[in-house]
């Protein structure tokens, strides 16, 4: 599967869960490493630097889902595999 194709199934996907995803310049930032989850009145949060290759993005998005129940909703078979084979290295996430 394409990279931004799998990035948007992990965005629809972080949507199911009650995740908002925004995208930004953070400055100052390595935009390879900056980001992180949080919430706002009540809302989870996932925040990205824009500058952000996709990989990284999806990648991103992957080990914040780990954190999330999701028995509840469905999970296309692809992205479903990715979560299960989650591995945190140096980076991320390995594809």
């Amino acid at each position: 599967m394409d990279n931004e194709v799998l990035l948007n199934q992990l965005e629809e996907l972080a949507g199911k869960l009650g995740i908002e995803i925004r995208y930004g310049i953070i400055p100052g930032e390595d935009p390879h490493r900056s980001g992180g989850l949080c919430r706002v009145n009540g809302q989870y949060v996932l925040i990205m630097h824009s500058r952000s290759t996709a990989k990284e993005k999806i990648g991103f998005i992957i080990k914040t889902l780990k954190g999330f129940d999701m028995g509840d909703v469905y999970v296309i078979p692809v992205i479903r595999e990715l979560l299960d084979k989650y591995e945190q290295k140096n980076e991320g996430v390995t594809l």
